[in-house]
């Protein structure tokens, strides 16, 4: 079968551009021509992935591309002609790729894969700028809110009436979770299907640190939280002097968090990992204790849990999005309420000082890993999806 992925990244940066590249890989693995269309922008400085590509750019003018971009419509037009796909896979959209390019799809089955809420908000995280969750239809509540600068307002409406006008051409329409789809129907999409991701499976090799070590994985951007974590390590310390915290990522937050950790006096107790490839990052946090996602957004998903309970350490996130879909609280993890550092403290007190019942969580969190979150069985569904709408 010949499958086309559209995003707006390749760049292996985040959970979103890290399934896409695996469902390439995993569909070439089982005889599948697969390409993957994206926009040549990179979030962060790492080598683009695409088989195609297109201009894209991190620059002042993206909210323009964002709108039109004639050089994503004219390479598809070209790819589709060339490539003439059975179906189209559209991932991470919104972002660079404009809705200009949904008219040429009309004519191949197409899925439209959603990784997060850009679809129904501008900036794609449903947050207000006081980081409480936002309840409001995107339009004129946008500016109210102060949720981006007035100037850019225009073209962020006129993107999401385009994308309105033109996603009926879309076959069907795929949710990450069902809070995802839940989330969605709220402001009138309807979610065909549910397909929670997949992640590797690694051999078991829990080798914990001797001093008690917390992990946290992910983009350094403000929805993820990673401020709280720190306040929460804060008091945390004072109680367990041994403890210390890793972070993996990047993101333009970096530089504030670190001077954070600093000026509360943890700065010995945090280490700032940078970004780590997939592989990279099973070896450094396979010693954690345990491993929190403290995000204030409702992560869609949260495919750093599910890498964690593969590798059987345990979970501590906040209670909202996919995350509590994937994490049963007090079975396979422990669920706190967002934007609270001391739930988080008084949570991971409580983990830290009780590794044999931690450990425990661990591996009943890799037990249902196994059964439910792996990347065969994500690959598996929409293999059977492709076959569906092909015929």
């Amino acid at each position: 079968m010949r499958i086309l992925l559209i995003s707006d990244y390749s760049t292996p940066s985040g959970g979103a551009e890290l399934m896409t590249l695996s469902l390439r890989k995993q569909l070439r693995f089982r005889g599948h021509d697969v390409r993957l269309f994206a926009s040549n922008a990179r979030p962060i400085k790492l080598q683009p992935e695409a088989d195609y590509s297109c201009f894209g750019t991190l620059s002042s003018i993206r909210g323009i591309t964002q709108v039109l971009n004639p050089s994503a419509y004219n390479r598809l037009r070209q790819i589709l002609k060339e490539f003439r796909p059975d179906v189209i896979h559209v991932r991470l959209f919104l972002s660079q790729l404009s809705p200009f390019i949904l008219p040429l799809l009309k004519d191949t089955p197409a899925i439209y894969h959603v990784a997060w809420y850009r679809c129904i908000c501008p900036i794609g995280t449903k947050l207000l700028p006081d980081q409480s969750p936002c309840q409001e239809n995107a339009g004129i509540a946008c500016i109210k809110n102060r949720c981006f600068p007035a100037a850019a307002w225009p073209s962020a409406m006129a993107q999401l009436s385009l994308w309105r006008l033109w996603s009926r051409n879309f076959s069907l329409i795929v949710a990450n979770s069902y809070a995802t789809q839940k989330k969605l129907l709220q402001y009138g999409i309807q979610a065909d299907e549910v397909i929670w991701n997949g992640v590797p499976v690694h051999p078991y090799d829990r080798q914990l640190n001797q001093t008690p070590t917390v992990a946290f994985a992910g983009r350094l951007v403000t929805e993820k939280g990673v401020d709280d974590l720190l306040d929460a390590m804060h008091i945390l310390v004072r109680r367990i002097p041994a403890a210390s915290l890793l972070v993996a990522g990047d993101g333009p937050e970096r530089k504030h968090l670190e001077a954070r950790a600093r000026r509360i006096g943890i700065g010995h107790h945090v280490v700032f990992l940078g970004h780590l490839s997939r592989l990279q990052l099973e070896e450094r946090l396979k010693g954690a204790w345990v491993q929190v996602v403290p995000s204030r957004w409702e992560e869609p998903f949260g495919i750093v849990a599910a890498e964690a309970m593969m590798r059987g350490t345990a979970v501590l996130a906040t209670n909202s999005g996919g995350l509590n879909e994937i994490i049963q609280d007090h079975e396979t993890g422990l669920l706190v309420p967002a934007n609270d550092p001391q739930s988080l403290a008084e949570a991971l007190t409580t983990m830290l000082l009780n590794p044999r019942e931690t450990e425990t969580l661990g591996t009943n969190g890799r037990n249902f890993a196994l059964r439910r979150l792996t990347e065969a069985g994500f690959v598996d569904r929409f293999e059977q999806l492709y076959a569906k709408l092909k015929q």
